[in-house]
């Protein structure tokens, strides 16, 4: 398995898709990416059909890592949201969490009922009780290979200035990462990489808050980690809303023959070729009598 720490050291940028299940996670392998990210804002969405307005907690997050952990060999990082309680709290989910698999964590400073950070009405939490939770998921992890990256969503309420600040002392108390999330312009992303010394994260959500900037641009800002947390959903979505429209509107799915994968390339994808073979090598084992 690719070590996350190891990824972060390197020179290019490491962009990271967004997955919510494990058949999106095991396109997301075989299309070459070195690891992923378990979005909240997904889950919520595929689980319930709800926004990512703090209707998911702890049970759904870790059993969700489980599935999409054991479905891939790379490194996911997972959205924990504001760990779902206070300090003791977090320091059980990055426990189960580690022990689901998963190789990192996001852990943010909102106030519960939390919300998308590029939805309006957020609140956070002082920063000494942020630094509480961050310091028990540093205890909390195993392996110095576990990933935590620290998130404020201080931008938005208190300003900018007031963000990077936390940023920095949550890169003191232990973060491996800091993620200032939703800056609203190219100037401030440029300040965020300008004034924090730490590997940095930066956030891209069509239609969010934050301009989309290539990774090479990103890069030279400062920024370490390229998040395309929501893509995968929002072009499953745009795809499932037009064949089903299709479906509806003319009894069949002809029209779009060229835009689907084929049988056999989707059992392909779930391997079904190495269970195939498996089958056969245990009715060669049975008992003859």
């Amino acid at each position: 398995m690719k070590n996350l720490r190891n990824l972060l050291k390197s020179n290019k940028p490491l962009v990271i898709p967004g997955v919510y299940d494990a058949i999106g996670a095991k396109i997301a392998e075989k299309v070459g990416f070195d690891a992923m990210f378990q979005t909240g804002y997904g889950t919520s969405a595929t689980l319930f059909g709800m926004p990512d307005y703090g209707f998911i907690g702890a049970t759904e997050t870790i059993d969700n890592a489980r599935r999409i952990c054991r479905a891939v060999s790379v490194p996911v990082i997972v959205d924990s949201d504001t760990g779902y309680g206070n300090a003791l709290s977090v320091w059980k989910l990055v426990k189960e969490l580690e022990s689901a698999g998963a190789s990192g964590i996001f852990l943010e400073d909102q106030k519960w009922p939390k919300r998308c950070g590029h939805m309006q009405g957020k609140e956070v939490i002082s920063q000494e009780e942020y630094t509480e939770k961050l310091a028990a998921a540093i205890d909390a992890r195993e392996s110095k290979d576990f990933i935590i990256v620290a998130r404020t969503d201080a931008r938005a309420t208190k300003g900018l200035d007031e963000a990077i600040q936390r940023a920095k002392q949550n890169k003191k108390t232990g973060a491996d990462a800091v993620f200032v999330e939703a800056p609203r312009s190219i100037d401030e992303m440029k300040k965020i990489g300008k004034e924090i010394n730490a590997p940095l994260v930066a956030n891209m959500i069509e239609g969010g808050a934050t301009p989309l900037i290539s990774a090479e641009i990103l890069s030279k800002m400062g920024f370490n980690i390229i998040l395309y947390p929501l893509s995968v959903l929002y072009a499953n979505t745009f795809a499932t809303m037009n064949i089903l429209k299709e479906l509806k509107k003319t009894g069949n799915t002809s029209k779009y023959k060229q835009k689907v994968v084929s049988f056999d390339q989707f059992n392909d994808l779930v391997e079904l070729p190495k269970f195939k073979k498996m089958e056969k090598k245990y009715e060669k084992s049975k008992i003859r009598k």
